[in-house]
């Protein structure tokens, strides 16, 4: 995968290794078929791309095959070059994406791969009652990210403020960690402003010496087993003036009176959460690029389906 799908495969990893516990190691398209990779008829390869027409996927793809690999597709555009040359797959039926910068194909990648957890998770340990519980909290999904979406105006006001800052800080932990690298990445394609997607606790090990009062640092810090070192994270930060935005799971106070802007989500099986936690990112990166005059449906330099290597 690359780009916006290479965090959504990053989300998949972690979660068939967490439910299915089979071993998952997610790879740059551009750097996988370079390095001789150490592949064979035991593997299962997904090749996921928007548009189907990535070129370094399919030249990932091809050579996997060639190593005699099983490859498997999750492609939007129907009959595209990865949907025909892999063995099966899926189509993500998001329909037409306009802008470059992918938005709902993220959305819908994280929940066709959160599909295939589930069932391969139940010809494992996992019980009808908790893949029940699971398909029904998917359905839910819709609604809660139209919750998400009423945090429009508190966003817009965050977008204001922090619209003229040269650098971005993103972190995130566990789940939530490739949602701050495809927040980074949608800040940097819109409104041509550096960020930086960071698991949190590495900030410690170099980042952490770029954080002054100048700096924004956006932390999803929603409510799972890593809540408490997200807060220490936070409280780093502050300590060094740092301005902070924290997007929080819905109904917690714990972070209102340490950062300086709290944006509440609804919440979801930890796995699902990308899904949810992504939106408020999506919504800063568009209204700051609006409020530049950058033109947010094709930014500069960049073209919906990449085919050259």
């Amino acid at each position: 995968a690359c780009g916006t799908s290479y965090h959504a495969g990053l989300i998949g990893e972690y979660m068939i290794e967490e439910y299915c516990r089979i071993p998952v190691e997610v790879e740059y398209a551009s750097e996988f078929r370079y390095r001789d990779p150490i592949i064979d008829d035991d593997n299962l390869v997904i090749a996921i791309s928007q548009s189907g027409e990535t070129a370094d996927t399919l030249a990932a793809l091809r050579e996997a095959k060639r190593k005699g690999a099983t490859v498997m597709g999750l492609v939007n555009v129907v009959g595209s070059s990865i949907a025909r040359e892999t063995q099966g797959g899926t189509y993500i039926h998001a329909g037409p994406e306009i802008g470059v910068a992918s938005t709902k194909a993220f959305t819908s990648q994280v929940t066709a791969l959160a599909l295939l957890n589930v069932m391969i998770a139940r010809t494992k340990t996992m019980s009808a009652e908790t893949g029940r519980r699971i398909v029904q909290e998917m359905k839910a999904l819709p609604e809660k990210v139209e919750k998400a979406l009423q945090c429009d105006a508190l966003i817009q006001k965050i977008a204001k403020e922090f619209k003229d800052r040269p650098n971005f800080l993103y972190l995130g932990r566990g789940y939530n960690f490739p949602v701050a690298l495809e927040g980074a990445l949608k800040l940097k394609e819109i409104s041509y402003i550096h960020a930086e997607g960071y698991p949190a606790a590495e900030m410690k090990h170099g980042p952490i010496a770029l954080i002054d009062e100048e700096m924004p640092v956006v932390v999803i810090a929603t409510k799972d087993s890593t809540y408490e070192k997200i807060i220490s994270n936070i409280e780093e930060v502050k300590a060094r003036k740092g301005r902070v935005i924290a997007v929080v799971s819905e109904g917690d106070t714990t972070l209102e009176n340490m950062v300086d802007y709290t944006i509440p989500i609804p919440t979801t099986f930890n796995f699902l959460q990308p899904i949810i936690s992504i939106v408020p990112l999506q919504l800063l990166a568009y209204h700051i690029a609006v409020m530049r005059g950058c033109n947010v449906d094709m930014p500069r330099n960049l073209a919906k389906s990449v085919t050259v290597e």
